[in-house]
């Protein structure tokens, strides 16, 4: 299997430095193991899985070397980066999280 991959330095235009995200594009989700395998051997804090929707946008998933997360910001920016490499031309870009994000645990919200 061929998956397009993608690694990003975030916040930064210097070659090994910023923060480092892994970006896999995808026609489908990958069963949920294999897509935290592929985290793992990556080693990046985060792995962002991109797949495109029939409206245009995109669903997006962020997986750590251990655990799926609820949100990334540096793994999103370099999603949207690599799909800019890839030469998507409808901006702005629209992610869509496959997962609810739990507002209770926002600082001074517990």
């Amino acid at each position: 299997m061929t998956i397009p991959y993608c690694h990003v330095d975030s916040f930064t235009g210097e070659l090994f430095a910023g923060n480092p995200a892994g970006v896999c594009i995808l026609s489908a989700f990958l069963a949920d193991g294999i897509m935290q395998k592929i985290a793992a051997e990556n080693r990046h804090s985060e792995t962002a899985f991109v797949v495109p929707r029939a409206d245009g946008d995109f669903d997006l998933r962020w997986f750590s070397p251990k655990v799926e997360d609820d949100l990334c910001g540096h793994a999103t920016l370099a999603s949207a980066y690599a799909l800019a490499l890839r030469k998507h031309n409808v901006w702005p870009v629209r992610f869509h999280l496959q997962r609810p994000v739990d507002r209770r645990s926002a600082p001074g919200q517990l």
